[in-house]
């Protein structure tokens, strides 16, 4: 993949649902998880997981049921734990403020490259669905390998790309529960992914 940085940004205001619980240390930094709820226009919620820095949790305290506000990247992370989904996406925290108005808002523009071939289909009632693996470079060789989904005319304008072609959207951030069944057991997992709206115009670039 080339070395380009493409656009990655997410505006996300929701609800916290739980404390920030620590996540990892990079770069002598420590960075915190928590669960943003974020309602759909149909009242569904998507519990979304944010990272942020004790420095930007610190004026939002106490977390849980506080009206949050994010600016942000998503972030992809490959659990090898073997516990829970393989690939998990996460909102990183550039700007993370208390909500005081406004209905909930989750809003998602990328632009990457597809890194493997579109799965097209269609659902017992004959509508297209498209799903696509986008890979978003971040600075010094690095990526972000994000899920999409794609639905109708979007669908079927994706179905028809290829391994490379670039692509620019704006969607949402959207979790979705599935069952894994290994063996006789079965486990309810939750998947993460961007729910594409439309097509845009070639992404100009932005420093990440």
């Amino acid at each position: 993949m080339e070395d380009t940085v493409w656009t990655n940004q997410v505006t996300l205001w929701g609800t916290a649902a739980g404390e920030a619980l620590f996540s990892h240390e990079s770069h002598g930094q420590r960075f915190y998880r928590f669960p943003l709820a974020v309602c759909r226009l149909s009242r569904r919620q998507d519990q979304l997981w944010v990272l942020a820095t004790r420095a930007q949790l610190a004026s939002l305290q106490p977390l849980p049921g506080r009206p949050v506000a994010v600016e942000g990247q998503l972030r992809s992370f490959n659990n090898r734990s073997g516990q829970g989904s393989r690939l998990v996406i996460s909102v990183l925290a550039r700007q993370l403020t208390e909500r005081t108005t406004g209905e909930d808002l989750n809003c998602v523009r990328l632009s990457g490259v597809l890194c493997k071939p579109p799965v097209l289909r269609r659902t017992p009632l004959g509508r297209c669905i498209c799903d696509v693996m986008l890979a978003v470079n971040r600075r010094y060789g690095r990526a972000d390998y994000l899920p999409c989904i794609a639905w109708g005319q979007v669908a079927a304008q994706v179905g028809a790309m290829a391994v490379g072609d670039r692509l620019s959207l704006e969607g949402r951030f959207q979790s979705r529960e599935y069952t894994k069944v290994t063996g006789d057991s079965s486990q309810v997992r939750t998947a993460f992914e961007v729910s594409i709206m439309q097509l845009t115009d070639p992404p100009c670039r932005e420093i990440l």
